[in-house]
């Protein structure tokens, strides 16, 4: 399965968890002899404009993290659009559901997700989407750039208990009829992270149930990287998400 990631990502680009040394080490140490690791190429400008306010570009820009975000943005990009044919990971940050059209907070600079699946609208690949975030914390900024727009489902998973949780994501998944569903993926739901919730089992069962989703519709679907800062589960949790998507159902 192919993965978009570049080594820019790890660099410490601030001092959040999100940022912390050794973070993305810990996912390519275990990913990287089951994957195709494709480069990430920035998103332009105009791309971020598509979700995001001048005023709040200019922010990120004088804080010195425009580089760092806009190549992750991009890297979400080309993840959607491979996407489209074959499952698809990226493996990138900084994250970005705390963004919103004007503002960010947790970690995030531009909304990742929003900049690829506007993207994909703008150029005519698709005309529905889905986003199922499994973030431990609520994905605000997704929601308040996509939330009103027709054509895109936003959802985030609310149970706190393991069994619930993914019997919450089977409901979903199995009403789902989209041209392509986006992960937003977040790992601080795991027993040894913050959330305390899934065993890194759960991420394949999570991969499995989108993917079928998606080849019921012979849709697409696709992941990014949210939260997750473990460092020694999550490659592993990674790596359980990658297998679901790209299981033979």
């Amino acid at each position: 399965m192919k993965v978009v990631f570049h080594e820019d990502f790890y660099n410490v680009y601030t001092f959040d968890p999100a940022a912390s040394a050794g973070r993305l080490e810990s996912v390519v140490e275990v990913i990287e002899p089951s994957v195709e690791f494709i480069t990430a190429r920035p998103a332009t400008e105009k791309e971020i404009l598509n979700v995001h306010a001048k005023t709040h570009i200019d922010s990120v820009r004088q804080r010195g993290l425009y580089d760092i975000s806009t190549l992750a943005a991009g890297g979400a990009i080309q993840a959607a659009t491979i996407g489209l044919t074959e499952p698809t990971f990226a493996l990138i940050r900084p994250p970005g559901h705390h963004a919103s059209v004007a503002s960010s907070w947790g970690f995030c600079y531009f909304n990742n997700m929003a900049v690829a699946l506007e993207t994909l609208k703008c150029n005519a690949k698709i005309e529905t989407a889905y986003v199922l975030d499994i973030d431990l914390h609520y994905g605000d900024g997704t929601v308040n750039i996509l939330g009103s727009k027709k054509y895109v489902t936003v959802y985030n998973v609310q149970a706190c208990e393991r069994h619930a949780y993914l019997n919450e994501i089977e409901a979903q998944m199995d009403g789902c009829r989209v041209d392509i569903i986006g992960i937003s993926a977040g790992f601080d739901n795991h027993r040894d992270d913050w959330g305390r919730v899934l065993l890194t089992e759960d991420y394949c069962k999570i991969g499995k149930l989108v993917k079928a989703a998606a080849l019921r519709r012979a849709g697409g679907c696709f992941a990014v990287l949210e939260g997750g800062y473990n460092h020694q589960v999550l490659g592993h949790n990674v790596m359980a998400l990658i297998e679901g998507l790209n299981s033979e159902l």
